[in-house]
């Protein structure tokens, strides 16, 4: 390691704490991670020379060997993942086979397909800079203008775009795109990573119905997809295109040393929280004071915040505090998030790329995306799910083989507590698997019409789009005449085109406007599933440091009708919500009081009021709504336990008093929530869950955790795997919080529709001791306790 390198880091986290007092210092754990140098190998030999040229003008005298490696294989006709970690070049393993073929071929084509925005500009950025102008590379989506997308269409040789542009844009219209699809020869998937879960599910099928339309026109392109490092690559890849990738996984890229550290908010003592909780300063609060250090320091700042909201509170706090030192430097700070519009986040990058912003507080949109070099730091406030994500997010710092401090800062909640009291499972553990179902039948039969809309569906169809699966979606889609079978196969009905009815990146429906009532200025757009949620009347909603009430939510037009406000509280929904089991899956009964189950449920969730609250947590009032229920078919885990097993005095039981029984259930219930993401690629925010004393279906006490979209997205499958480590890591969550009697860094739930009423801490330990010792010796009705989803 190098000294200096390891000195910036210390030296950049000595100013973060910068006026604490040594005794109260929230740093909980420090590490140093040393530097690597670079590996680098001879150009290959298929590489034109004036692209060698161009590439070494830009700055990449000669590549690391996972590039070559990796581009030797693409060439050779291979499909392939790289993953590799963030900053590693992985974009030149497929710029050099595309480039190079591209000018070998004057009439070839090349797709590049980006999960955002930012990062297809970016990344066609990169390519036009190289000044390649035979190339012609060109940008194919929302943003790009009405009169641009003819000569795109016509002329466009390596088309840069989205999922989204795909499915809509362009396979609809494929007959439009045939000279494009007849030369295609590279379809390259950048952060394919990021694929998981629903909007996973979705995009593998989109590239299935991607490769059959670029077979009918006869090309079939080598798939190149780049990834962060994820576990098992190849499966990762094969999952989402269908084909047999080989995965490159030895990073030879340099890297700078970083000082990792482990930072906890301290606790608020003058403030009480709900139902006489214990409250941590908020970690956007810490992410904001961290970022006013860095930035009176002169450190290249980003702060990863979990929530849009929490986003522009960061910034704006930053900015207050920075005017009180210098009023030049309050300029220096910006928020960025999804939800803007296109003109308001190219203004941002263009800012940040430039270094007139210092510091930019921003949710995972710019985890990826623009090209950030010369980072000095990142905080990451909350953690972001996925280990997979918090190393992308934190390879931002350190680049160009720069030291580097990067700080995670626990938000209060359960299992951000029991990380940064256990480092190595950050540190040590190897990052998780990569979870999504294309073979769910919310996602599969609406991409199946897809296909038959774009092309007639044939027997010989069903392998390329899952096999048993297919073929009974498309039965299904026949039966409800979505689908006509005749003698060359199954044909679309309907003369409207079934596009407009998938939601990729949702489970369905179109962003809900927000729009100021009284100017008819659109602010941004909110997700369907949350609106009533997030935009219903009354709530407070926050914009770029702008605050506004909600006047009106219509949810039939998409529109939420707001004016500008800057009330002193914030606003939190209650809900009410209830869960049938319709199809047990799988089970698992121990015989001795517990029994685990995997399998479909009906989840009927209604936002039914809303707090207000003060900003120390005080509750003012509540207030009721009238809005309408929400129905979920999904996915989900969940475990009974007996009376005697909860009663019982005997060794082994729970020794409850019935009276207990429900808030132990239900604490227990949190955790498990908040634990979930240790052992399956989730957030919190995608998955919800039900506990009661006594349900209709099991006839016992139970404990659901489903997932929070339409037929399950993996993660209740993943919970029943993992379910004894899970319910292991739980319990110690609960039983080493030092609350005596339940907060939100162990059983209280910021999502918690029934205001985190009744919890019993100790009785989840009793719970979870009783259900761990009979799962490890066998190893081989009434509305529930409820906690919402960020889906429907």
């Amino acid at each position: 390691m190098s000294g200096a390198d390891q000195d910036k880091g210390r030296r950049l986290l000595d100013r973060a704490t910068a006026g604490i007092p040594p005794g109260e210092s929230p740093v909980r754990h420090v590490a140093h991670l040393p530097a690597r140098p670079a590996r680098t190998a001879d150009w290959p030999k298929w590489v034109p020379p004036r692209l060698v040229e161009a590439l070494r003008a830009r700055g990449t005298r000669e590549p690391w060997v996972h590039q070559v490696e990796g581009a030797e294989a693409v060439w050779a006709g291979e499909h392939v993942v790289v993953a590799t970690g963030t900053a590693s070049g992985k974009s030149l393993v497929y710029q050099l086979p595309v480039l190079s073929r591209l000018l070998d071929e004057p009439r070839a084509t090349a797709l590049y397909l980006a999960p955002t925005k930012a990062l297809g500009a970016d990344q066609l950025r990169t390519v036009d800079e190289l000044g390649l102008a035979d190339i012609r590379a060109a940008s194919y989506d929302g943003d790009t203008p009405q009169a641009e997308r003819d000569w795109v269409r016509n002329h466009g040789r390596w088309i840069f775009t989205n999922p989204d542009m795909l499915h809509y844009g362009v396979l609809p219209a494929h007959d439009r795109w045939a000279r494009f699809f007849r030369r295609l020869t590279h379809v390259v998937v950048d952060e394919c990573h990021t694929y998981r879960g629903v909007f996973g599910s979705h995009v593998a099928l989109l590239l299935r119905r991607l490769r059959r339309i670029a077979q009918h026109y006869g090309a079939d392109p080598v798939f190149v997809l780049a990834s962060a490092t994820v576990s098992d690559p190849a499966a990762l890849a094969q999952r989402l295109t269908g084909v047999t990738c080989r995965a490159v996984t030895e990073d030879g890229s340099p890297r700078g040393a970083r000082t990792v550290a482990f930072w906890e908010p301290p606790l608020l003592d003058e403030i009480i929280g709900e139902n006489g909780a214990p409250v941590r300063r908020a970690a956007g609060v810490e992410a904001a004071r961290i970022m006013t250090e860095l930035v009176i320091e002169d450190a290249r700042t980003l702060a990863f915040i979990r929530s849009r909201r929490g986003v522009e509170l960061a910034a704006l706090a930053a900015q207050r505090a920075l005017s009180e030192v210098d009023e030049s430097l309050a300029a220096r700070v910006a928020a960025y998030r999804g939800g803007y519009l296109p003109e308001d986040r190219r203004a941002l990058e263009r800012a940040l790329l430039s270094g007139e912003l210092r510091a930019v507080a921003t949710t995972n949109a710019l985890e990826l995306g623009v090209d950030i070099s010369g980072l000095d730091a990142v905080v990451v406030a909350g953690y972001p799910g996925t280990l997979a994500s918090f190393w992308q997010q934190a390879g931002r710092a350190g680049r160009d083989g720069e030291g580097a401090l990067v700080v995670f800062v626990a938000r209060d909640d359960p299992l951000d507590t029991y990380l940064v009291h256990h480092p190595p499972a950050m540190l040590d553990r190897p990052v998780e698997a990569t979870v999504l179902d294309p073979t769910n039948p919310y996602v599969l039969e609406p991409h199946l019409a897809c296909a038959a809309a774009e092309l007639p569906l044939t027997e010989s169809s069903f392998e390329v789009f899952g096999g048993e699966p297919a073929e009974r979606a498309v039965a299904a889609l026949t039966a409800a005449g979505v689908l006509r079978r005749r003698p060359h196969g199954w044909f679309w009905t309907s003369r409207e085109r079934p596009h407009r009815n998938i939601e990729l990146r949702g489970a369905g429906g179109h962003p809900v406007a927000v729009v100021e009532g009284e100017s008819g200025r659109m602010l941004g757009t909110v997700d369907p599933d949350s609106a009533c949620a997030t935009v219903h009347p009354g709530a407070v909603y926050l914009h770029r440091g702008e605050s506004f009430v909600v006047d009106e939510l219509d949810l039939d037009t998409g529109i939420a009708l707001v004016h500008e406000e800057s009330p002193d509280w914030t606003t939190s929904p209650r809900d009410v919500v209830d869960i049938s089991v319709l199809r047990t899956l799988e089970r698992r009964d121990t015989g001795r009081g517990v029994v685990v189950c995997l399998g479909d449920v009906e989840v009927t969730s209604q936002v039914v009021g809303y707090l207000r609250k003060r900003p120390s947590g005080e509750v003012l009032d509540q207030i009721p709504l009238d809005l309408p229920p929400q129905n979920l078919v999904t996915r989900a885990v969940w475990y009974t336990i007996s009376d005697e097993l909860l009663v019982g005095s005997a060794p082994g039981g729970a020794g409850l008093d019935p009276a207990r029984i429900p808030g132990a259930l239900h604490a227990a219930e949190h955790a498990a929530i908040g634990l979930l993401p240790l052992f399956a690629t989730c957030d919190r925010w995608d998955i919800g869950g039900v506990s009661t004393a006594l349900h209709a279906d099991t006839g016992e006490a139970t404990v659901f955790v489903h997932d929070g979209h339409p037929g399950g997205a993996g993660f209740a499958d993943r919970g029943f795997a993992a379910l004894v480590p899970w319910l292991a890591a739980t319990r110690e969550a609960i039983a080493s919080c030092d609350c005596p009697a339940g907060c939100p860094s162990c059983v209280q739930s910021p999502k918690c529709g029934n205001g985190n009423e009744p919890l019993d801490k100790a009785g989840a330990v009793a719970v979870l001791d009783a259900v761990s010792t009979v799962l490890g010796e066998g190893a081989d009705g009434p509305a529930g306790l409820h906690d919402r989803p960020r889906g429907n």
